[in-house]
This record gives structure tokens, sequence and C-alpha cells, in this order.
């Protein structure tokens, strides 16, 4: 059985093992594929695995060995699921591996808005501690979370996560979710969506793209916001229109933001946040803890052995 891996650097950048995934079969493991070697790659192979490499229909159509793809993330828009469906293809997922990397990176950002630490410490290697005439200085406002309203719009496993750290700290939190009221958990609160960004202090993205929720942050909702609430996007990039959030934080209409995803990625150079006041952005890192990628690897694995028991898991093209 021939498996090809088309880009795996991301998920394993040299400090996992891919050993158990080598003993299934013939393995070729490749760091990165450009779209023209996706064919070249994939061709005679039984099971391809992709993390962010496309395969289109295209492709489907022109690898008549291929049986499985194994997407190595949560999200599978990179796959034609209906062009694999239509030929017996199943097509995998890792669901819920990233959960706790990702809650944590919500609250990496928010912690360093509201303390503003990166900053502090670089005036300190700046030699402003040394210089000043107290034993202390600050110089930014300092934001304590203990009674702040926390908005979460989607509240599935990493929504619900995010959302135990925040009651850890005292926060009301309330929620934008198709669950029921008695489906939510004590201490949360149900809202509508535009409810929920003109009252809360904290809005943090969890929800899928869809085209429902493309730019669902807008000029329109941003101007809803008070101006002294941060916006946290760990979710997907194009939730955001990066324009009419870089113009409500140039103006100040909006205190801060923390993202983890841009609708580019890599962004080009002139996305407006990299130069946006109180932008602070991370290179889409939130999934990527070893414990995480270890947990994706794990379940990769339990789902090739499922398909080859015959019993697929986390089958999303039934």
């Amino acid at each position: 059985m021939k498996i090809v891996v088309l880009d795996g650097y991301a998920a394993n950048p040299g400090d996992l093992n891919w050993g158990e995934l080598k003993a299934l079969g013939e393995c070729t493991i490749y760091d990165r594929t450009a779209p023209d070697e996706v064919l070249g790659r994939a061709a005679g192979a039984e099971i391809v695995l992709t993390n962010k490499t496309v395969i289109n229909a295209g492709h489907i159509d022109a690898l008549p060995e291929l049986k499985y793809i194994g997407v190595l993330a949560t999200g599978y828009n990179i796959v034609d699921v209906d062009a694999a469906k239509a030929h017996g293809i199943i097509v995998t997922n890792i669901p819920a591996y990233s959960t706790a990397s990702v809650a944590q990176m919500v609250f990496a950002h928010l912690l360093n808005i509201a303390s503003q630490v990166q900053h502090h410490s670089e005036e300190v290697h700046k030699g402003r501690w040394t210089r000043s005439k107290d034993f202390c200085f600050w110089d930014t406002p300092l934001i304590e979370l203990r009674g702040k309203r926390l908005g979460i719009v989607g509240l599935g496993h990493t929504g619900m996560a995010t959302a135990r750290i925040a009651l850890g700290f005292e926060m009301e939190v309330c929620a934008y979710t198709s669950k029921s009221l008695l489906q939510l958990p004590h201490g949360i609160k149900k809202m509508e969506l535009d409810e929920l960004f003109s009252q809360c202090d904290i809005v943090s993205l969890h929800c899928p793209l869809t085209d429902a929720t493309r730019e669902m942050v807008n000029a329109r909702r941003l101007a809803l916001m008070k101006p002294t609430a941060i916006l946290i996007n760990t979710g997907r990039g194009p939730l955001v229109n990066e324009q009419d959030l870089a113009d409500a934080l140039n103006s100040g209409r909006l205190y801060a933001a923390g993202v983890d995803v841009l609708s580019q990625e890599p962004p080009r150079a002139y996305n407006p946040l990299l130069t946006a006041r109180n932008c602070y952005i991370t290179p889409h890192i939130a999934w990527a803890s070893s414990a995480a990628r270890q947990r994706l690897t794990d379940i990769m694995l339990d789902n090739i052995r499922a398909y080859l028991a015959g019993k697929p898991a986390n089958n999303v093209a039934k």
C-alpha cells in the first residue's frame, strides 16, 4: 500500500516521529508540495495525507488508485469532498486535537493586551526601569479581567474550553451559539450576535468559516463594540474584514485586537493589520504546541487504522 504525505513539515518539522505511519506501508513524506506537483507525487497512492495542500476534483479524477484522503487538520475545505464522495473516496479530518492549545492562545493574547506584557518587557530591556525614579513604572492602561464580559462566537470544543478558562478568571461569559439554553453550562448566557458585539468587553471568535460567517466582523459590527473593547480571533482569518478592523483600531473606535489567523497566510506585506494600532499578531501557531501536534499524529494513525479495518472514523465524505 502506497502512502503519500504532501505537506508534512508544519505538523512535524522534525520533533515528532513518522515511524508508526511508515510501518503501515510504502510511505513517502514531502515537507511541502506545490499545486503543480500534486498529481506527480500522489500518483499510485491509495492514501494521501494533506494539511493545506489543495486536492481538487481534477486531482481526484486523475488518481484512480486513491481510496483515502486524510486531512491533517480539523477544517477540510482544501478537499473537494463532493468529488471524493462521488468516487467513493473516504475523507477524514482530525477533530478537537488542538482545543486546549487554541484556548490557551486566546488567553495568551488577552493577557498580553490586558497587562501589556510584551510592551513592558521591551521597555525594561531598553533601560526604562533602570532609569525609573520609582520602584515600578507603567505607561499603558493595565486591565483586570475579573468581572469583564467575554462574548464567545461559536460554542464548540474550543469555544467551550475558552469559556471554562474565563469562568476561572471570574469573568462573565456570553455566547452566540446554536445550542439551546438547556444545553448551556451554568454561568454562560446566550446572546444574539449584535447584542454580544455591543455588550461585551471582549469578543472571541470560534465559529467555522462559511458563506454566512465570512467577514462577519465588519465595519457595521465593529461600530457596535465599545471603544474599550478587545477582539480576539483564533478561528479563521476571513471571519474578519481586515481593512475594517484596521480602520477601527487606528481611529480608536476599538481598543485592541489579538489575532492568530489572517485572510491570507503568509500575509502580504501590505495587509492593513500589520501596521494597525494595538493589533497583536501571532503567525497561526495556536494549534502548534508539541502536545497538540502529537495528538494530531495519534488521531491520524487511528483514522488510517480504522479505514484499514473497514470501519472508517471521522469520515466527512459520508
